[in-house]
């Protein structure tokens, strides 16, 4: 089924669009988002990172992981909170998603249901 908005309600829509993405919180992210884009050192930390723990999870449901194993993984936690570009995009990014949160709070107050709900099912 799709879903027809009148007129108003695009505009209104395409209105609080704009003002999110022109934002301080959302301005951050984007800022933040480019220049880990851009650290091949930042990207490739997180993904070591990524591929570790996808691998230890495996072994732990096969039966078991070697303290020498926890200890890269510690090492590994390590290097990606000690990297400045990682570490501020994820602090935009979880800005960004309590602000969102913050948001929908709002609008779901003002139409007394759960705005994000109705807006997820109504894309599905």
């Amino acid at each position: 089924m799709k879903i027809v908005l009148s007129a108003q309600l695009q505009e209104a829509t395409r209105s609080l669009i704009d003002n999110l993405l022109a934002s301080g919180v959302f301005v951050a992210y984007q800022q933040a988002r480019a220049q880990f884009n851009a650290s091949d050192e930042a990207r490739a930390e997180l993904m070591r990172l990524s591929e570790f723990q996808a691998s230890l999870r495996r072994k732990q449901i096969a039966g078991g992981v070697a303290q020498a194993e926890i200890d890269t993984l510690r090492t590994l936690q390590q290097k990606v909170q000690q990297n400045r570009i990682l570490m501020e995009y994820t602090q935009a990014q979880q800005a960004a998603v309590n602000f969102l949160r913050e948001i929908n709070t709002e609008i779901s107050g003002l139409l007394g249901l759960n705005f994000a709900a109705l807006a997820n099912h109504a894309t599905c």
